[in-house]
């Protein structure tokens, strides 16, 4: 008989404390900034029409990445692909990133589709066994890092007609700024992990070791067509559960995050329609741009926006390009710093407590948004650099 699971600790605190008075009153301030500009009417319309067009548009999209992508995984990791890719990438990921050669699938993988493709991968009981406790919630930030990185890298250069010049170069120096990035946020984040879980191993950390003998890998029952059919199911199956358990997260925190970026309608009339906001990220942004302006060079202030929206969006963020072009607000250097802040960030603050939530790793949250919130900066004062540097040896 199996041994009865433990019940998890409960945490207790008085039932009167300082924040049950506090929180009405940060809540009440947080709404206000909102219904004093919106109205009551408006808020709450757009809010919901907000959080229900993320469902159709973000989260079925998610949901059909996490089912494609679980599917590959599996039938990657069933037929030792996963094996042959932690061979092969470990000289190189262990010692820029301190994480096993395996976890290059996650770069692959998110790096072609978005952010979240990593949890079907991370789900996959022979991906994780090459993982220690504290490499694994690290996933989070590595994948983030490279999310929709084909979309941002080909949508930038096709704006190389409207630029009137090729934008290769300063797409690939955004890449290599991205990549930078991703190592400050994973090795950051190594290091908070670390304390928390310590060195044990990643099966021993969730009760579930199964050691398996030295050069072996487990496999499904049955011959080539059975394992490869019953392969795909399961991922697929596993990408259907990541798709349902990030729903919480982004419909309440993107929705957040939308309204804090967006400004109202066309006219600065609010109609209560979807992804209408208050712009204060914005209006934040633009008081420290004698900060920004040396670190990332900017041709303009209201270059600002397009790493801004990043924070929540990263699709929203590279279409506002193409209108500061037409503009003539931006230069080749901005769409190098565009392209590595747009691909490093992702839309991180919109989908890390969902992705985090998901691996299990609620209590590293916060951890990882500063993380990444760091490398992301990172990323894009390497792009500046590279392209400051470059052209003074051209």
């Amino acid at each position: 008989m199996d041994p009865k699971p433990q019940e998890k600790e409960v945490l207790l605190k008085k039932e009167l404390s300082l924040e049950t008075f506090l929180f009405p009153v940060v809540f009440t301030a947080f709404f206000a900034l909102f219904v004093t500009r919106m109205g009551l009417a408006n808020t709450l319309n757009t809010m919901m029409k907000t959080a229900y067009q993320l469902l159709l548009d973000t989260v079925l999209y998610i949901t059909a990445v996490c089912v494609i992508m679980g599917a590959l995984s599996a039938l990657l990791s069933e037929f030792g692909f996963v094996s042959l890719a932690n061979r092969l990438l470990q000289p190189l990921m262990r010692p820029v990133y301190g994480l096993p050669g395996a976890a290059a699938l996650g770069v692959v993988t998110t790096f072609l589709s978005d952010n979240p493709a990593i949890l079907a991968l991370a789900d996959d009981r022979h991906f994780r066994r090459y993982f220690k406790a504290y490499q694994f919630p690290a996933l989070t930030n590595l994948g983030t890092a490279f999310g929709m990185g084909l979309i941002v890298c080909t949508y930038m250069y096709s704006l190389s007609p409207a630029m009137g010049t090729p934008l290769g170069v300063p797409v690939l120096i955004g890449l290599a700024g991205a990549v930078a990035g991703s190592v400050v946020s994973t090795r950051l984040m190594l290091i908070f992990t670390r304390r928390a879980f310590g060195d044990e191993p990643l099966g021993a950390h969730e009760g579930t070791a199964s050691p398996l003998p030295p050069g072996m890998r487990p496999i499904r029952e049955g011959g080539f067509g059975s394992r490869m059919i019953a392969a795909v199911l399961d991922g697929g199956h596993t990408g259907v559960k990541m798709g349902l358990s990030i729903i919480p997260g982004v419909l309440v925190i993107c929705t957040l995050v939308m309204m804090l970026i967006n400004g109202p309608a066309e006219g600065g009339i609010y109609t209560g329609k979807a992804y209408e906001g208050i712009m204060l990220l914005p209006r934040l942004a633009d008081k420290i741009d004698f900060i920004l302006k040396p670190l990332f060079g900017f041709s303009s202030p209201e270059a600002i926006g397009v790493p801004v929206t990043a924070l929540g969006t990263a699709g929203a963020a590279i279409s506002m390009t193409a209108n500061l072009i037409s503009r003539g607000l931006v230069s080749p250097g901005d769409i190098a710093v565009f392209t590595a802040l747009c691909m490093c960030w992702s839309g991180y603050l919109s989908t890390h407590a969902s992705m985090m939530d998901s691996l299990n790793c609620k209590h590293l949250i916060g951890k990882a948004i500063l993380c990444h919130t760091i490398g992301g900066l990172c990323a894009g004062v390497a792009a500046h650099w590279l392209c400051v540097f470059l052209s003074i040896a051209g």
